[in-house]
């Protein structure tokens, strides 16, 4: 177990640097806008956006390498990417420049919510699969504190401190390359390939070899029949994790998340506080939110998906609704910082410890990737359009409303986790698609 641990946890190191990615562009987000004069419009959609569309196109096309050259030759590639987006963005001198090298991280973030997921489930047993795929939001919600610290240490060391703040990241991404090269590849990948030898020495390293003739079994099993229907996750048979996987993703999003953290330092300078305490107030939510997250997989596997679910859904409709309301009556001083810590602690034990757990676990073998293709695409659609949007909506019907719209969406979410989400908690991932898929 101490083997498929360390694996799992080499994987989720690609959250790291999804973590990292998309938050360390916070700390530079108005020093860009006043060096290049941007307009709001243009420097929401492009030079803040223009990452998340990159991610877009990771989630819609990551779903291709991870089946075909396998999930470990793609993460390795994703940790490639996020090196060239570091390095690049560093040294931009315009804003086309740094949006493409951007774009380019974009990818590697979007990729990485496919390929890391996918990986790990598939080594992961299932009595613990649920807090070792929930390493990769651990290591999300980990990148994200490092980037608000590091962006906190580096803003004062001149002119050019935003470009530090882009290029540390090369640093993590190649150690995290170097890290890749020592693991395995899955071994249900490599039976979906027809490798049994090499499938059956990798669960040897893991401790499972009596496992080899099931799964065997069980993953030609789901080859035939993939092959006599001309599978897609789009069939019918399907409808039920579709819809699933569509609406935890949905739902993460309109929870208002990424349009937080993309402009946390933003929100508390709307809401009084000066640039030095809101740039302290994120690295505050980023304690938080690993925290949370902590307690988050402790839990996932002991109380289940659903519970944590339930009680993320209560804390978000709780907090979104009094920092709505701190907008609209003027609350003065902390009152913002601390509804938002509660919603940030909501979001990581809930939405955060379980999406992405949830989504790897609900289709079969041989369409897993596409499944988390689709699952990720979502959700990254609307992370790109939603931040995007901030600006403008901040500077046209006000924070207050904004912040109402998501507490709305999350009494929807609420009745989505009691009536509709089904609970996976213990179940083998051949056992699950046998009670999914009509």
């Amino acid at each position: 177990m101490k083997k498929i641990a360390s694996w799992a946890l080499i994987a989720s190191l690609a959250g790291f640097l999804f973590g990292f990615d998309t938050v360390v562009i916070s700390g530079a987000d108005k020093n860009l806008q006043s060096i290049w004069n941007s307009s709001d419009a243009f420097h929401g959609t492009v030079v803040m956006g223009m990452a998340l569309w990159g991610t877009v196109l990771g989630a819609i096309f990551g779903g291709i390498p991870t089946n075909k050259i396998g999930r470990k030759n793609t993460l390795l590639w994703i940790g490639i990417l996020f090196l060239v987006s570091a390095i690049g963005s560093a040294f931009a001198n315009d804003p086309i420049v740094f949006a493409v090298f951007r774009f380019i991280g974009g990818i590697g973030v979007g990729a990485s919510t496919i390929a890391a997921p996918t990986y790990i489930s598939e080594i992961a047993p299932a009595k613990d699969r649920g807090k070792l795929v929930a390493f990769y939001q651990f290591n999300i919600v980990l990148g994200i504190l490092v980037a608000f610290l590091s962006n906190y240490l580096l803003k004062d060391i001149g002119e050019n401190s935003w470009r530090w703040m882009m290029g540390v990241e090369a640093f993590p991404a190649i150690i995290y390359v170097l890290l890749v090269l020592f693991i395995p590849k899955s071994p249900r990948w490599l039976l979906s390939k027809f490798k049994n030898d090499e499938a059956r020495k990798v669960l040897q390293l893991m401790g499972q070899e009596a496992d080899y003739e099931k799964m065997k079994e069980e993953i030609e099993l789901d080859n035939d029949n993939a092959a006599i229907a001309n599978d897609t996750i789009f069939l019918k048979k399907y409808r039920t994790p579709l819809i699933l996987a569509f609406l935890m993703a949905f739902f993460n999003q309109l929870s208002g998340i990424n349009a937080f953290l993309y402009y946390s330092s933003r929100i508390f300078q709307e809401a009084g506080l000066g640039e030095s305490t809101a740039l302290l107030s994120s690295i505050g939510i980023g304690v938080v939110n690993l925290i949370f997250t902590l307690l988050g997989v402790f839990l996932i596997d002991k109380l289940g998906r659903k519970v944590l679910m339930y009680i993320g859904s209560v804390g978000y409709i709780i907090s979104l609704s009094l920092v709505a309301m701190a907008f609209f009556f003027h609350w003065e001083g902390m009152a913002v910082p601390v509804f938002l810590f509660l919603f940030i602690a909501a979001h990581a034990i809930g939405q955060g410890a379980v999406i992405w757990v949830f989504i790897s676990e609900i289709f079969p073998n041989h369409l897993r990737a596409s499944g988390q293709s689709f699952g990720s695409t979502t959700h990254w659609v609307l992370a790109a359009i939603i931040p995007s949007l901030i600006p403008y909506l901040f500077s046209t019907v006000g924070p207050g409303t904004v912040f109402l719209f998501f507490a709305v969406m999350m009494v929807f979410q609420l009745l989505f986790v009691a009536f509709m989400m089904p609970e996976t908690k213990g179940i083998s991932l051949e056992e699950l698609s046998k009670k999914l898929i009509k």
